[in-house]
């Protein structure tokens, strides 16, 4: 991802606002602003709508796996 670094002018534009869109001169978008409060929103909102709590409660139960332990020292041979 590009960094952009914004001056105090643009920062004070952005404060407390939870979304922008960008336009250039002539009004054609150039892209959107979300604030870290709506960005997380809406990436916690599309997990969840990748897998019902049915199928999360079912996999859950499922047999087997390993402990956080075992996961841990395999981590340390890598």
């Amino acid at each position: 991802m590009t960094r952009v670094v914004l001056d105090e002018a643009v920062q004070a534009k952005l404060r407390g606002v939870d979304e922008v869109e960008f336009v250039d001169r002539s009004g054609h978008k150039v892209g959107h602003f979300l604030s870290e409060k709506v960005y997380h929103r809406l990436l916690y909102d599309w997990a969840n709508a990748q897998i019902s709590d049915e199928e999360l409660e079912r996999r859950r139960r499922q047999p087997g796996g390993r402990s956080l332990e075992d996961i841990w020292a395999r981590l340390q041979e890598s």
